[in-house]
């Protein structure tokens, strides 16, 4: 394996890992601030779409053009455009077969082991979030193999809003069970799901996929990308907001994202 694989591998670790930020955060007794948990979900949502529109489905019309490179300007473009909706396509597939849970932090009136049957609730959480988790370990790593500053500018959009989601996980199966190892062990579980998707992409594409390969990865990641955004980040920012906070999040998370490409390049 070489460096640049590897690399891309620890980029999609990280994100992957700050899920245990979210059992760590309910095992403290620390639930996050609502107001900037709603900033932060949006943060990493206007962080998603902006390289997602503005870099990923770029380089996914860019990859169709060198491989069709004797096909008309707005071939590779509409190709693009056609991975960018089968990838929301997809999100949408997956929703139906394995709905997402979109749980509240609110740990009132809560006691552990009080309802053996938050343990199921968190177990399940664990099951639809692992399986969501595979994709976006998918795009962490052929964004940064292709190119590290993008790559890792969405680990980090990525990373933020993986922390509620362990929450999601940890806070039902603590409360039931008690046990932090049994909730620890659960939100790791959901956390290796990003890795594992890296690991899937290498194995099915390698580490120097073709021109065409990464015209299609790159329009379906920009399409999942942005789905995952708008059905999950935002709503649930707005949820949790007192004010603006979900809009200016979104625009800060975009601006921010925008300054370290600018840097990067």
């Amino acid at each position: 394996m070489d460096g640049t694989v590897l690399t891309a591998f620890l980029v999609t670790c990280f994100a992957g890992l700050a899920t245990l930020l979210g059992w760590l955060a309910v095992v403290r007794g620390n639930p996050a601030n609502p107001r900037l948990l709603a900033f932060g979900l949006a943060f990493a949502a206007g962080a998603m779409i902006f390289v997602s529109l503005a870099e990923i489905f770029i380089k996914s019309q860019t990859s169709f053009a060198e491989a069709f490179s004797t096909l008309p300007e707005r071939r590779p473009y509409g190709l693009a455009t056609l991975m960018l909706f089968l990838g929301m396509g997809l999100v949408i597939l997956l929703d139906r077969l394995v709905p997402n849970p979109h749980g509240h932090l609110d740990t009132t009136g809560a006691s552990k082991g009080a309802d053996p049957s938050l343990a199921r609730a968190g177990l399940l959480a664990a099951a639809a979030i692992t399986a969501h988790n595979i994709p976006e370990g998918l795009a962490t790593f052929f964004s940064t193999l292709e190119d590290p500053g993008v790559g890792s500018s969405l680990a980090v959009a990525i990373a933020i809003h993986n922390i509620p989601e362990g929450v999601t996980i940890a806070l039902p199966i603590f409360y039931a069970t008690g046990s932090k190892a049994q909730a620890f062990v659960w939100t790791l579980v959901s956390a290796l799901a990003e890795p594992l998707g890296a690991l899937l992409g290498f194995l099915v594409l390698g580490g120097s996929p073709s021109a065409l390969a990464y015209g299609i990865v790159f329009g379906l990641i920009a399409g999942i990308m942005v789905f995952l955004s708008l059905d999950e980040l935002l709503p649930t920012a707005k949820r949790y907001a007192r004010g603006h906070e979900t809009v200016y999040g979104m625009i800060v998370g975009m601006a921010l994202l925008a300054i370290s490409l600018v840097l990067f390049k």
